[in-house]
């Protein structure tokens, strides 16, 4: 005679696994508003996000709500609607811009691989986010984080590749190598001329 159980097992639902976005999200800041009421303080709460594919595009939002994953949901739907293509030269900038949105200013330059992302805060979410991986910056207003990454995207806005500036002019334009204009040789290396192109050597510039 087989003894039944006293409780019968009930079969567990497994749980789903939480799927990998194939975007790059990350929180720039979350800050916490408190409204004085009758009965205490009520707290709301906005998170800026940022979301980019690393291959060009990218976006952010600003998402509020009363809960903290609330509103870090809504900011990351906000952007990823927001996500726009823009521009590059490899893993940097085609050349140097000024961003400015509000009190915002950001400064953002081209530099040779092995330089790195030279900033921070929401400057770097944004270019890490774009894919840029060899750049230097520096933010020269306001340290507001929505006016840093409101600057940072309106700098990429005016980004401009040779063939964009060719088909404008309707003439070529030849847009020169990254490594070729950033790396120059030394007073004791011998320059060869043989292709007859020209190359400036340091003491032409102090001139």
């Amino acid at each position: 005679m087989s003894v039944q159980p006293r409780f019968s097992q009930r079969r567990r639902k497994p749980v789903p696994e939480e799927e990998e976005s194939e975007f790059f999200e990350k929180v720039v800041h979350i800050n916490r508003c408190s409204k004085v009421v009758k009965g205490g303080r009520r707290f709301s709460f906005a998170a800026l996000v940022v979301v980019g594919d690393q291959n060009g595009r990218v976006g952010y939002g600003y998402g509020k709500a009363q809960m903290v994953p609330d509103a870090i949901r809504k900011g990351t739907e906000q952007a990823r609607k927001a996500m726009k293509l823009y521009l590059l030269c490899g893993d940097t900038i085609p050349h140097q811009v000024h961003g400015k949105a509000d009190g915002g200013r950001v400064f953002l330059r081209p530099a040779r691989p092995g330089t790195g992302i030279i900033a921070g805060g929401g400057v770097r979410a944004v270019l890490e986010a774009v894919g840029i991986k060899n750049i230097l910056s520096k933010s020269m207003g306001s340290s507001n984080h929505l006016a840093v990454v409101t600057a940072t995207i309106q700098g990429l806005q005016q980004l401009r590749t040779a063939e964009v500036i060719s088909a404008i002019r309707g003439e070529e334009v030849k847009g020169m190598s990254m490594v070729s204009s950033t790396v120059l040789p030394s007073p004791s290396e011998p320059v060869d001329n043989s292709s007859g192109s020209t190359v400036t050597s340091p003491s032409d510039i102090k001139k």
